[in-house]
């Protein structure tokens, strides 16, 4: 009984993994669309991590703004908040900001 708990256990861990996965994609497509570069995004939010060798490995999926499909502003924040990333929400909502005051006052 306890190899098929294990089992059980493995394929909910292995789950988890690949929805964190979707998550640090969204994240990195969602820089990517606005011209922002998602390690050093995340670098803000997590300065005392030298590498995060998923968001290096996911990197290599994102597609170019021109042929990727709008990630709207909430729906990251949303999928962020599920997986509790409140640090690396934080530094998205300051990139947001900064991103709408430079509309509003462009060349400023």
């Amino acid at each position: 009984m306890e190899s098929a708990d294990k089992t059980v256990e493995e394929r909910i861990v292995e789950s988890y993994r690949q929805d964190e996965d979707m998550m640090i994609l969204v994240f990195a497509q969602w820089c990517v669309n606005h011209g922002l570069d998602p390690a050093e995004l995340y670098r803000k939010a997590y300065p005392d991590q030298l590498v995060n060798e998923r968001l290096a490995r996911v990197l290599e999926l994102t597609v170019s703004k021109e042929e990727a499909g709008d990630i709207p502003d909430q729906t990251l924040l949303g999928v962020l908040s599920l997986f509790g990333n409140d640090d690396l929400a934080i530094a998205v909502v300051d990139a947001i900001t900064e991103r709408d005051q430079v509309k509003r006052h462009p060349g400023e």
